[in-house]
């Protein structure tokens, strides 16, 4: 098996890292970078300040193709648009992650900018006849965007799967979970962290829906080691972190 015996202190690609490795060398070290080069272009993401409540937007393209998907317009339709199209992309699905004023506001505007109608869960896309249900998918170039249904924050929360990405709207924050009730929204919401999420790789990157954490974007890996909630033994504790939150950010410094 090769050693370990190098890695510097910095990043390739949140979360990826160059090594060079005992047996294998320089070699190694061009194949991790290749790797991450080509994800970069193959996919193009541009997250997006949209105002409200630190909300974030997404737009999410096929380089190749230059088909663009919009995540959660809401406060700044007008801006994400502007990008797409100095871009040259072509905007083909727009989705909203759930039924939440502060992320459904700009539907109408987006709509009458692209002529795509914003989909949420529950929805059929007119150019496809795909419904957004749990585990349907849209094809966009030579990406797959993949619809996992996590009820919780709302019954309607959607998060969606873009090759290694994950836009979790308000399912999943950094270092933090959406709010819920403390009863059966809650018990949905452990069971879509803990059976739909959780089991993706680490290395999958984490968009969340509004910027809540220490940093505006994470790791599946990142958040199943020190998020709070997610390292809670069951759903009783987890339970119990929802009811004394405020406490807990307090005594442990969190904003």
């Amino acid at each position: 098996m090769a050693q370990l015996l190098w890695q510097p202190a910095f990043p390739t690609n949140r979360g990826v890292f160059a090594v060079l490795l005992k047996g294998v060398g320089k070699l190694r070290l061009v194949v991790v970078w290749r790797e991450t080069w080509r994800r970069r272009r193959k996919m193009f993401i541009k997250q997006f300040r949209t105002g409200g409540d630190r909300n974030f937007g997404y737009l999410i393209a096929d380089a190749a193709s230059k088909k663009t998907l919009v995540i959660d317009p809401s406060f700044s339709p007008e801006r994400i648009v502007d990008c797409a199209y100095k871009k040259g992309y072509q905007i083909v699905y727009i989705f909203v992650t759930h039924d939440h004023f502060d992320h459904t506001n700009g539907n109408a505007a987006i709509e009458r900018l692209t002529g795509a109608r914003p989909l949420l869960y529950g929805d059929t896309d007119p150019k496809t006849g795909v419904c957004v249900e749990d585990g349907s998918s849209f094809p966009l170039g030579k990406l797959e965007v993949k619809i996992i249904h996590t009820p919780g924050h709302t019954t309607d929360s959607i998060c969606l799967y873009v090759g290694n990405s994950l836009f979790t709207g308000d399912t999943l924050f950094v270092g933090k979970v959406g709010g819920t009730d403390l009863g059966a929204g809650a018990r949905a919401e452990y069971d879509s962290l803990r059976e739909k999420l959780l089991p993706l790789p680490d290395e999958t990157r984490v968009f969340p829906g509004h910027d809540y954490g220490i940093a505006p974007e994470s790791t599946i890996g990142v958040e199943r080691r020190s998020n709070p909630f997610l390292i809670q033994p069951d759903f009783e504790a987890f339970l119990d972190l929802k009811r004394n939150w405020l406490a807990y950010k307090e005594e442990h410094g969190i904003a």
